[in-house]
């Protein structure tokens, strides 16, 4: 059965390029969400006041790959205890969040979040913000397979490769 996963884990090109080589993952879609504005541009997205993180729409077959294992993913990442940022990407656009689709989700991720704080997985706070998924808006056509269509972008080959390269390490027995 096909089910959906909206998470924000900062820049949308990372996530996007980690989450889709996952066998039982069909597509992914950067886009936007959690915001008040309707159809955002990537420019009004940039300025931090329309509200939305950058983010992913997983679409995956629960039947090979499960909520849970997507969520292990994504603490892998990126780092859950930086505050509306991921390294030198700054704003609440890039806020670490799971806009949950249902409450199976919503507890599954909250779950999993407490263990990470009981297990003292990181020396500081977890911030991620847990939410239910209010709208979606697909990020503009360039924006889908940036990593496949640009690696030779300054930004791909300073961040989004290397996070790449660390995740197909930890992950190889998932790939498709």
């Amino acid at each position: 059965m096909q089910s959906l996963a909206t998470f924000g884990t900062g820049c949308f090109w990372c996530s996007e390029a980690c989450f889709k080589t996952l066998k039982g993952v069909l597509d992914v879609f950067p886009g936007y969400a959690g915001g008040q504005t309707q159809n955002p541009s990537y420019q009004e997205i940039c300025t931090g006041k329309t509200g939305h993180a950058e983010v992913i729409r997983i679409i995956y077959d629960d039947a090979v790959i499960s909520f849970e294992e997507l969520l292990r993913v994504f603490w892998f990442v990126h780092d859950p205890t930086q505050l509306n940022r991921q390294g030198n990407d700054i704003g609440t656009q890039y806020r670490s969040v799971v806009f949950f689709h249902d409450d199976s989700q919503k507890e599954k991720t909250i779950f999993y979040k407490n263990k990470l704080i009981e297990n003292a997985v990181w020396d500081s706070k977890i911030v991620t913000e847990i939410s239910p998924i209010s709208n979606f808006f697909p990020a503009e056509s360039y924006h889908q397979d940036y990593f496949l269509n640009n690696p030779q972008n300054g930004y791909c080959q300073a961040i989004v490769r290397p996070k790449f390269e660390k995740f197909k390490k930890v992950f190889s027995d998932q790939l498709k």
